[in-house]
């Protein structure tokens, strides 16, 4: 198995939807809402993806200003590939693009919590969300 990787290559909706189904990470986004995903695609502005011949196999989504900070928003490894180094290779060819002071963040799924720890990732106890249906008090 060889796999290639590809920074910017255009993917659709429709395939990324698909990998993310692939990897699970799809129980977590709205899969289901053609219109958001299509926004997530259009305004992420670094795609690492990794292919397998012809065929999507992982995928790391960021949105960055390439000089403070990137927010890694989804990483994503169809399940038939995980654990042989994929997800370890998107996010070195991410952070690779950024510039030399730039900052890797993300949340991670609970499921994932572990993963990050082992490749290096520091744990930060501070996150603040604001659902788009809370209120600014």
């Amino acid at each position: 198995m060889t796999i290639s990787y590809k920074i910017n290559k255009p993917i659709s909706a429709k395939i990324f939807v698909d990998i993310l189904k692939r990897s699970t990470l799809g129980e977590r986004r709205p899969v289901d809402d053609p219109e958001c995903m299509q926004g997530m695609i259009k305004n992420g502005n670094l795609l690492v993806t990794a292919w397998d011949k012809k065929k999507l196999v992982g995928v790391s989504r960021s949105i960055t200003d390439f000089y403070y900070a990137c927010y890694l928003s989804d990483l994503a490894v169809d399940v038939n590939y995980q654990k042989k180094g994929i997800g370890k290779k998107l996010i070195e060819l991410t952070r690779g693009a950024l510039g030399p002071k730039c900052r890797l963040i993300l949340l991670a799924a609970p499921a994932a919590r572990d993963y990050y720890w082992h490749i290096g990732f520091t744990h930060h106890p501070r996150r603040w969300i604001l659902e788009r249906d809370q209120e600014i008090v």
